[in-house]
């Protein structure tokens, strides 16, 4: 089995981002590491629900396979 290549996220460390998770579902919050899988810790997240409300849910671990598109919020 090859190994995976970590994804080329450094730039965005310490970044806002925006994530689109499968099932429809987004959170934005600021990206403090990752992993080869792309398992991404995101800190200061926000679930935005379909509804239009928002949730703070703190620090999260979001796993690679549910990350649709990622969308940097900040300049890099």
């Amino acid at each position: 089995m090859s190994k995976a290549h970590p994804p080329e996220l450094k730039k965005y460390m310490d970044k806002k981002m925006s994530l689109k998770l499968n099932g429809g579902r987004q959170v934005t919050g600021i990206l403090r590491g990752f992993d080869p899988f792309m398992n991404l810790v995101i800190d200061e997240s926000i679930e935005e629900c379909k509804d239009g409300s928002k949730n703070n849910i703190g620090m999260v671990v979001v796993r690679g396979n549910s990350i649709v598109m990622l969308e940097a919020l900040d300049r890099i």
